[in-house]
């Protein structure tokens, strides 16, 4: 264990000559992300007069714009898309109103959570729900039902998302009780939210709303929700107890290289290379794909494809003896 920590934690060194952004390349992203989503958002508002099916279906392909913005604004939380920080966190303050994400409580709890990844001591913050066997043993009966119902895939990826981006956000949730910075942000976005929804039904009614705000949103959450899941539970993933737990080890071997299509990278803006992106998170997403062309061994490191990762959907518990996440089927068979 201790040669592969000194080799995690080498490629910390490594990255970093990948971490500089490129001011011109990160208008660019901006610009070929933002465009069209406003056009494709103007296009299905102005197709809502022949159809609002067509213009629901224009909907649903502008969530992929949407998800790629929030990538945008997930880099300019960890100061990787602007050398210049202020600039970077005004522009994801303004993605937050679009992705309906209130910036600074979103940065402080992300930022808990690539410093606690893969720490059964220090979960609940930024992460999903996982518990261990035993702890899921443990649990009464009706404590074992709601964990059930928490990582059943139709709440996981149909419910949670929902909640998480429209309820949740609202509030500083995990920041609640520390300074109004968050508060500000949270109801700040909210009312900026509130003014934007206002003029849309204003202007346009509520089938704008119903057929072309909605299907974007919430794709795009449920889309969020499903690569935030693969990137972190997946079989061997890894999970330790505080006085094991070692921060590079977590990054590099809890995180998965999820290996996509070239235009669903694209659309996802490389985050599947989650295993890189937690090692060096200051690295501009549009640098991921060449730090693992230069570098084999990340290429082929916790990798994952698209095929394999629906797998990962059935995996509910994490098991200490045998340091693998599984199904509860599988667990079943796990001696006490």
């Amino acid at each position: 264990m201790k040669d592969y920590r000194l080799q995690a934690s080498e490629w910390t060194r490594i990255l970093v000559k990948y971490r500089e952004p490129i001011l011109t390349r990160s208008i660019f992203e901006l610009a070929v992300t933002l465009g069209p989503f406003v056009a494709i958002w103007a296009l299905a508002w102005w197709t809502l007069a022949i159809s609002p099916w067509l213009a629901g279906a224009l909907a649903l392909v502008n969530s992929a714009f949407l998800v790629r913005l929030f990538m945008i604004q997930h880099d300019c939380g960890h100061g990787a898309f602007f050398r210049h920080r202020p600039l970077g966190d005004w522009i994801g303050r303004c993605l937050g109103v679009l992705t309906l994400t209130p910036y600074d409580v979103w940065r402080k709890n992300h930022s808990i959570h690539h410093a606690t990844t893969g720490n059964l001591d220090r979960r609940g913050t930024g992460d999903l729900p996982t518990l261990t066997v035993r702890e899921y043993r443990e649990k009464s009966w009706l404590g074992r039902a709601m964990y059930r119902l928490v990582r059943n895939p139709v709440f996981l990826f149909g419910i949670a998302p929902v909640y998480l981006f429209f309820l949740q956000n609202r509030l500083p949730i995990g920041q609640m009780r520390a300074g109004r910075r968050y508060w500000l942000s949270a109801l700040a976005t909210n009312a900026a939210i509130g003014v934007v929804l206002a003029l849309i039904v204003w202007l346009g009614g509520l089938e704008v709303l119903l057929f072309v705000f909605l299907p974007t949103t919430i794709l795009a959450a449920i889309t969020g929700v499903w690569f935030f899941y693969v990137q972190h539970q997946f079989e061997d993933t890894v999970w330790d107890s505080e006085e094991d737990w070692n921060l590079h080890d977590a990054a590099f071997s809890g995180s998965s290289h999820y290996d996509l299509p070239g235009i669903l990278r694209w659309i996802t803006a490389n985050i599947g290379v989650h295993h890189v992106h937690h090692l060096a998170s200051r690295i501009p997403f549009y640098r991921l794909g060449e730090a693992i062309r230069d570098h084999d061994l990340l290429a082929q490191s916790k990798r994952i494809t698209l095929w394999e990762s629906f797998r990962c959907a059935r995996l509910h518990l994490w098991d200490e003896k045998s340091r693998r996440l599984m199904s509860f089927a599988d667990a079943r068979s796990v001696t006490a």
